[in-house]
């Protein structure tokens, strides 16, 4: 009984991550309460599977990795309801509601390993892993290209460049858009980006049930790597609402952003999971 409750919780997770964001991009007051009602909700059915996961157990202390992520994910649903009741920062759940479904969506689907029916299935989920995690590292390039017009754009405005009558290493620049436009180009690749990650990660966690590796996949170079990115893509977005990071400290912040996806590409080398088909 304790995996229909796990498996309520992960579709109610699943309701807080999509509500979390217009909550925190829009500031939107009745998504607000739509995540914090469905993550509440979510969380309580969690406690019950855990509680009586281990009732059943006859033991207190979890054993295997899919108790262990399922204890992992109550744990840090909880701490993000603990600081969300004290200091009102819901923009964290931009981070944690995500990081939750994730540690909560592989133990839901049952104690084995999940097998896709076809493996005409599981290459349709491989391409769409596939596509969401360009687009993702798409969106950063552009992020990033954004950002760096923008210091291009305020160099020239600080120089009080006048069109025409200015140096002539400055003409080709005249194309340039408003800072705002840029900034405001910058955050919406961001906003749409993360999203993209979070689902490619996500297919990604239930694709690699089908290999060998089982279990063992987050010890991968290359799965390490991408939680890293997801987790500064995360770090990034929240900055850049949380605080209003924006112009150059953003360009900073979104150069070393790039360079940690550089990273994950170089990891793919050296990767054991995406050298496995399904077994």
């Amino acid at each position: 009984m304790y995996l229909l409750w796990l498996r309520v919780a992960a579709i109610l997770y699943a309701g807080g991550c999509v509500a979390v964001f217009p909550a925190v991009l829009s500031n939107s007051i009745p998504w607000r309460k739509t995540c914090v009602h469905l993550g509440g909700l979510a969380f309580f059915f969690h406690f019950v599977s855990v509680v009586e996961m281990l009732v059943l157990a006859h033991r207190w202390m979890p054993v295997g990795v899919r108790e262990i992520e399922s204890l992992l994910g109550f744990v840090v649903a909880g701490l993000f309801f603990l600081v969300w009741w004290f200091y009102d920062a819901i923009s964290l759940g931009i981070l944690a509601l995500p990081a939750t479904f994730f540690l909560v969506f592989i133990p839901a689907l049952g104690p084995g390993a999940y097998r896709f029916p076809s493996q005409r299935v599981w290459m349709s989920w491989l391409v769409a892993h596939i596509i969401a995690l360009l687009l993702a590292y798409a969106a950063l390039c552009f992020s990033l290209l954004a950002s760096v017009m923008y210091l291009v754009q305020e160099r020239r405005i600080k120089a009080k460049h006048k069109p025409g009558h200015t140096a002539r290493w400055w003409g080709p620049l005249d194309w340039l858009p408003p800072l705002d436009t840029l900034e405001r180009l910058s955050l919406a690749t961001l906003e749409f980006g993360f999203p993209c990650m979070t689902i490619g990660l996500l297919i990604g966690v239930v694709l690699v049930q089908e290999t060998s590796l089982g279990a063992s996949y987050f010890l991968d170079p290359n799965i390490l790597a991408s939680f890293a990115m997801w987790i500064v893509y995360a770090t990034l977005l929240s900055l850049r609402l949380g605080i209003g990071l924006r112009g150059r400290r953003a360009a900073y912040v979104s150069g070393a952003a790039m360079v940690v996806m550089m990273a994950v590409w170089a990891a793919n080398f050296i990767s054991q999971v995406h050298r496995f088909g399904p077994q």
